[in-house]
């Protein structure tokens, strides 16, 4: 699974990851900056994702929107936002590797003398409209926000989405976003990633021209914070949706720690496809849901398991609980089959060979060498990571189920139409929104 790179670290505190391969005349420019929603705090969230907007919009020596220079050159370029970190990426003809670098580094360089007051009131509306379209205005939208704040406590940085608050959204001052810049958007806390059609000492070379006279800045402390949840808790949350629906979480361990594997395992055996466990009971068996999902949401110091379901037409998500419940409780006493640990081994797998097909882009090589270097200060932990999938036993997986989804220690969230709260799971309070 490993691919051949080299890395080297510049004077300024910047990584540089290179991956040549030939196949195509295109290069993928990948940078990574080691801050994301968990690195803001209560009543000032929301500054990670509002960037990922802001550097799109300009920096001193080309005063102009992000896109079009580089789409004219044949590029397709994104970035996004999350809890750990901040991505752009660009995928260029090889000829225009140096328009990529240049423009990558007058962002990170010189982004503050061209971010006036308008722009930052203008991107600031974008988001709190991108807020309203995706939460407020989606059906389950906020079913999000109500479960992370309640698994996580109001001071944990897990406790708010990464898109922040709205009070906090409308409050912030320009000097404090330019502040929230300087400490984290600078080469000492980034690592960059070509991988393509390079020649790895002259694309060396370019990133030093172009990066290595930008100042590393303030050394970034890692967080560390802890999360328990002590018993269950019952909530709801009524909203402009049809059915009812019910979400399950349970506090998992961090991403690439132990048993991290295991439980995205899980996550697979009880909802992935339609011979997992929960699909066939409740889908295809009992037909008293619509649909279920499940997910082992790992995040650099702490993760979450979240199952999922829509109850159907005539059914109480009471039933709905009833079956997710037992099917942990087979789970935890029984363990997984030779089969379910052997078609989580191939997914697993499957996933890992698609990630690198393809140079660029979210999850190709460039991104996955960036997410190694960042999270695990090792480019080249392709096939430890797999190996934790492949080392996963029926057994391990059956001890990680017992440990993390203890009925007694979860968060319980139905979702129920506007007016509706009898729908809900008995006992269940209002959720806290924001």
């Amino acid at each position: 699974m490993n691919i051949g790179f080299t890395k080297r670290t510049l004077a300024n505190g910047l990584d540089v990851l290179l991956h040549e391969d030939h196949t195509c005349p295109i290069v993928a420019v990948n940078l990574w900056y080691h801050v994301g929603s968990k690195n803001e705090r209560p009543g000032h969230t929301g500054f990670a994702h509002l960037f990922e907007h802001l550097m799109f919009e300009g920096s001193q020596h080309y005063d102009r929107g992000y896109f079009h220079p580089l789409q004219g050159a044949g590029a397709s370029l994104n970035g996004s936002t999350n809890a750990d970190r901040t991505n752009y990426w660009e995928v260029v003809p090889s000829g225009a590797l140096e328009l990529a670098l240049w423009m990558e580094s007058d962002r990170m360089g010189f982004l503050l003398p061209a971010l006036t007051e308008a722009k930052f009131n203008n991107q600031r509306d974008v988001v709190l409209n991108e807020r309203r379209q995706n939460y407020e205005n989606r059906p389950y939208g906020l079913a999000s926000m109500a479960m992370l704040a309640a698994l996580f406590a109001p001071d944990h940085p897990y406790h708010w989405t990464t898109i922040g608050e709205i009070a906090d959204l409308e409050a912030v001052r320009l000097d404090e976003v330019h502040a929230f810049f300087q400490r984290y958007y600078h080469p000492a806390n980034a690592s960059i990633a070509l991988a393509g059609d390079i020649d790895p000492d002259a694309a060396l070379a370019l990133v030093s021209a172009y990066f290595e006279e930008i100042p590393a800045g303030p050394r970034v402390e890692p967080v560390r914070v802890a999360a328990a949840l002590d018993g269950e808790q019952r909530l709801w949350l009524d909203d402009r949706v049809e059915l009812p629906r019910l979400y399950i979480s349970w506090l998992t361990p961090a991403m690439f720690a132990t048993e991290d594997a295991e439980l995205d395992l899980i996550a697979d055996l009880l909802a992935n496809g339609k011979t997992s466990r929960l699909y066939r009971r409740l889908v295809f068996d009992e037909r008293i849901a619509t649909d279920v999902s499940a997910s082992q949401n790992s995040r650099e110091i702490g993760g979450f398991l979240q199952l999922a379901a829509t109850a159907a037409p005539g059914h109480a998500l009471a039933e709905l609980e009833r079956v997710m419940l037992d099917e942990i409780a087979r789970l935890t006493a029984e363990g997984p089959t030779s089969q379910e640990i052997d078609r989580g081994r191939v997914q697993a797998e499957s996933q890992f060979m698609f990630r690198l097909q393809t140079v660029g882009g979210f999850g190709g090589k460039s991104d996955q060498l960036n997410a190694y270097n960042v999270f695990m200060g090792d480019p080249a932990y392709f096939d430890r990571d797999l190996a934790r999938y492949n080392g996963a036993t029926a057994a391990s997986v059956r001890q990680a189920a017992e440990t993390y989804l203890q009925p007694s220690r979860r968060v319980t969230l139905s979702v129920v139409p506007r007016g509706r709260i009898e729908l809900a799971i008995p006992d269940s309070i209002s959720a806290k929104v924001s």
